[in-house]
């Protein structure tokens, strides 16, 4: 309706000036939104790929690394059948020399292991039980790794991050990948990256400075019950000229039972007790 005095031209030109500052008003929202749409997805893919840089240096630096050795606790999360998580505590030490020495060693409550490793055959010893296993394998650790793993299901501490390409062995099913920023593990300041696979989730944290080793490395099994956890945290880092001479010879005991190579899973550091024959 046209007020007394008002012209139609007046009026017309009175709404084409609201109709262009409600245009404007939503473009400038639309701008910001916008903005900060495409600032998170920048900001997600520098995000994703700090990650990615941090981890790849931690890579390329262990794999330089010609001697290890590291002290380590860890923690090995169960769910039993009435949903109640269980957690097994162990510590233990790890040495090697690349590309074919090893020597392992795990404690707790119910076990009692260590694992020498000499570029020819490996010798499993549980001394808890005085059994001991002796199995052939000619080659690196590489191949010890997966040998362990794929035929007798003993994967060996943090044994990805062992292996001469840990990048290679940890980002293959990664699709998303995280810089948390920084935490402090053992005193020391680390940065801290958070990835994701479909089934599992996993974070490390990477000790700063010109030494980026592993300080804590936690996986997440998302597609078993319960969501259990394995904890690794590594201490007493040493490399190179630091590291303590190993003969990599392990001294069977007297009265020791030695097992067939299809009884190595006998060895095991889950008791009877949790396992599901044990009716935990």
């Amino acid at each position: 309706m046209i007020s007394p005095g008002e012209t139609m031209e007046e009026r017309m030109q009175c709404s084409f000036s609201k109709a262009t500052r409600t245009v404007q008003k939503w473009a400038a929202v639309l701008t910001v939104v916008a903005s900060a749409g495409a600032a998170n997805m920048s900001a997600g893919r520098a995000d994703e790929a700090n990650a990615k840089s941090l981890l790849k240096a931690m890579s390329d630096y262990l794999a330089a690394q010609k001697a290890i050795s590291f002290d380590y606790d860890s923690n090995l999360e169960l769910v039993s059948k009435q949903q109640q998580k269980i957690a097994l505590a162990s510590s233990g030490k790890v040495a090697l020399n690349r590309p074919d020495k090893l020597h392992a060693t795990r404690t707790g409550g119910f076990a009692n292991i260590e694992m020498v490793f000499d570029g020819k055959a490996l010798t499993l010893l549980g001394k808890n039980a005085n059994l001991y296993a002796q199995i052939e394998a000619p080659g690196t650790i590489d191949q010890l790794v997966d040998l362990l793993r794929d035929k007798y299901h003993r994967p060996v501490p943090a044994a990805d991050l062992l292996m001469s390409d840990p990048y290679k062995e940890l980002m293959p099913e990664v699709n998303d990948a995280k810089d948390l920023g920084s935490g402090v593990i053992h005193g020391v300041e680390c940065d801290h990256l958070a990835f994701r696979t479909k089934e599992v989730d996993w974070q490390i944290w990477i000790a700063q400075g010109a030494r980026p080793y592993p300080c804590r490395y936690v996986i997440t099994s998302k597609k078993v019950t319960g969501w259990p956890q394995y904890t690794l945290d590594i201490w007493a880092w040493k490399a190179g000229a630091e590291v303590a001479a190993d003969g990599f010879k392990l001294e069977i005991p007297a009265g020791a039972k030695q097992l067939t190579t299809a009884q190595v899973p006998e060895l095991n550091e889950i008791p009877a007790l949790f396992s599901a024959k044990g009716g935990k």
